[in-house]
């Protein structure tokens, strides 16, 4: 289900792509681009304002989309762009976070869901990480209900419902990303079992 989804979203950007790569836009600029529309969505947040976060999330979610697909059809995947892919989604997630932490303290101030956001972006950080631990280690960690595509739909609709919705997917959230990381704990398990 999740591949057919992958795969009908590249159909869809191909011709944005091409356009883009027609006009000289390279995938890393598209990755720093995608990365700095990410700081604006936390500082959105962080002031309350949770629509214009969604919209700024959706850009920046379709500019990482891109990337991928201009470096596939350009002919310019490298070991670097993915690396830089890889380092600036997870800088992206934390700012948004940041934001989040931010509108908790000052904005909407409560401990409670400070907290609750704090541990979001750990347990966000610890599926990414699961899976490039693995990954390093020669093994497949791609598994998992709660991965980045599927968190950032989530925190979108969050943002365009409002705040209260934003606390609804921080309890949906946080449980269900360390979930995901003892899932591919156990994948990996299961693969390194004689």
């Amino acid at each position: 289900m999740k591949g057919r989804v992958k795969d009908a979203a590249r159909t869809a950007v191909g011709p944005v792509a091409d356009a883009l790569a027609a006009l000289g836009v390279t995938p890393n600029h598209l990755t720093i681009a995608g990365l700095v529309l990410a700081v604006f969505a936390g500082v959105a947040v962080a002031f309350g304002e949770f629509p214009l976060a969604g919209i700024i999330l959706v850009v920046s979610s379709l500019c990482d989309m891109l990337d991928g697909a201009v470096a596939r059809r350009t002919h310019q995947e490298s070991v670097f762009g993915a690396h830089l892919d890889s380092s600036a989604d997870r800088l992206a997630e934390a700012l948004f976070f940041a934001g989040l932490l931010v509108y908790y303290h000052t904005g909407d101030p409560s401990t409670f869901y400070l907290l609750l956001a704090f541990f979001a972006v750990v347990g966000s950080f610890l599926v990414s990480y699961t899976r490039a631990r693995a990954e390093g280690l020669g093994l497949s960690g791609a598994v998992g209900i709660m991965e980045r595509p599927e968190r950032l739909v989530l925190l979108i609709l969050a943002c365009f419902l409002g705040p209260v919705a934003m606390k609804v997917a921080l309890w949906i959230l946080t449980p269900l990303v360390f979930f995901t990381s003892w899932q591919r704990l156990r994948h990996v398990l299961a693969q390194t079992r004689p």
